[in-house]
Parts: C-alpha cells; sequence; structure tokens
C-alpha cells in the first residue's frame, strides 16, 4: 500500500484499481512466490490532450518479493478491445490492494462484451505450450507444470463454456475429469509447501491428459473465427473516468 501511494505521488498519477495477479491470485503460491501487483491508472485528463506521447505502463525493479507495474486505462481499454485475457484475469482477482469504487464491476461487465474464444484460447495455449516444452521425460518443476495446467484448463473453459476462463484454479477445476481431481489437488497441496524450483514427477496418467487436451483445444481454434469489436462502449467508459478523476500537473 505503501509502493502505491509513492507512486501516485511521484508520477502524478490516480490507480483506480490494484490487484494480485500471479501465483497468490491463482490460488497457488509457493513459499518464495513474489506478490505480482498490477494497477490500472488515469493520469491528469491534460496529458490525454497532448501531441505528446505519455508512457502507457509504468514498471519497477523488483524489490524483495514485490513486483509492480501499471498500465494506462487507455491501453488496458485498447486490450480489452482486443479480448486480451491480461485485463479480464486482473479484474476477477480474489486479492483487491485498491480499488476506486464501482471501477472493477462497471469495467468487469463490459468485458463480457468483449470476450473472444478464438483470441483467449491461442493466449493460453500459448503459455501452456511454452510451459510444457521445459519438461525432460516426466520431470518438471512444480512451477512450470501450473504454467501448463492452469492456461490448458483456461483454454479448455472458453471452448466449453464459451465465456471468460475464471482466474482461481478452484473454479478451473470444473473442467477437469473428475477421476483426475484428487491428483490435482495434491499438486496443488504441493506446491504450497515447496518452492519454485522443486522438480517433480508426472504420472503418465496426467502427463497424457495434459497433450491430449492440448491438442484437441489447439485443433479447436482452427474452427474458430477472429471478432471485431466496437470501441463505443469503452470509448465512453474511458471519457466518464478521466473526467472523473481530474487532476492538477
Amino acid at each position: 500500500m505503501s509502493k502505491l501511494n509513492d507512486i501516485e505521488k511521484e508520477y502524478n498519477i490516480e490507480i483506480l484499481y490494484a490487484c494480485e495477479s500471479g501465483s497468490r491470485g491463482w490460488e497457488f503460491a509457493s513459499p518464495d512466490s513474489d506478490y505480482d501487483v498490477r494497477f490500472i491508472f488515469v493520469r491528469p485528463i491534460e496529458s490525454y490532450l497532448s501531441i505528446a506521447d505519455a508512457d502507457d505502463n509504468l514498471s519497477f525493479p523488483i524489490n524483495g518479493k514485490l513486483d509492480v507495474y501499471g498500465w494506462d486505462i487507455r491501453k488496458v481499454l485498447k486490450l480489452i478491445a482486443k479480448s486480451n485475457t491480461t485485463p479480464f484475469e486482473w479484474l476477477q482477482s480474489p486479492i483487491v490492494y485498491r480499488e476506486k469504487e464501482g471501477f472493477r464491476d462497471e469495467l468487469w461487465a463490459m468485458c463480457q462484451h468483449y470476450f473472444n474464444k478464438r483470441n483467449n484460447m491461442h493466449h493460453y495455449l500459448g503459455i501452456a505450450k511454452g510451459a510444457l516444452d521445459t519438461m525432460t521425460g516426466n520431470e518438471i518443476k512444480v512451477k512450470k507444470l501450473f504454467y501448463v495446467l492452469r492456461p490448458l484448463l483456461a483454454a479448455k473453459w472458453c471452448l466449453v463454456k464459451n465465456t471468460i476462463a475464471p482466474m482461481r484454479i478452484s473454479q478451473l477445476l470444473e473442467v477437469l475429469p473428475e477421476q483426475m481431481h484428487a491428483e490435482v489437488a495434491e499438486l496443488i497441496a504441493l506446491k504450497l509447501i515447496k518452492n519454485e524450483a522443486y522438480t517433480i514427477e508426472l504420472s503418465d496418467s496426467l502427463k497424457s491428459y495434459i497433450f491430449s487436451e492440448s491438442k484437441h483445444c489447439n485443433n479447436a481454434t482452427f474452427e474458430l473465427e477472429k471478432t471485431h469489436f466496437s470501441i463505443m462502449k469503452l470509448d465512453a467508459f474511458f471519457r466518464r473516468n478521466i473526467l472523473k478523476h481530474k487532476m492538477l500537473n
């Protein structure tokens, strides 16, 4: 909270929303996990009326366990218009550090109109594949396993539910075959007590499920179309918020 206050003062911004975006928000933080703090900010209205380009993100060196960065509200809304999963996840975080009243609820309701199954599945399957490539035989670091499993389940959720995937692993388990719940629950419990570099050996059944489901979801994306959305609702939201949060330089 102190860091967020300092950022507001130093950069003359107003933080509209700040949350936890990493493993703590996903419900499987390791003992050595850092705090992935992400925020959405608005600048003084004059900066949006200038011909000069302003940075649309603020990033800071990782300090101890604190990993902090934020995006300008305009950048966030542009990403939502493209059905980007990152703002979708931020707005679902179970750990909220700062929020202007009503901001999250209104923006989250708007996100429902900007969901594109194809875009979201491609994003999640890309993350899963990158983590899966680190596996040697049946061995994989416990952190990387959940960088496979969570996005894979998110992609499957998008496919079968046709809605934005939940952020939390407990909700995503709804699309995992019931016979695998106990094994995955044990792995989650293990991750909570082991450091992120800890290596585990996957069972043949879980490895088979991961590869077969990855192939199934990837093949399904070829039949999906990319959707282009109107930005009118987002423009209106943008204007309301920069006018509401006027600040002096």
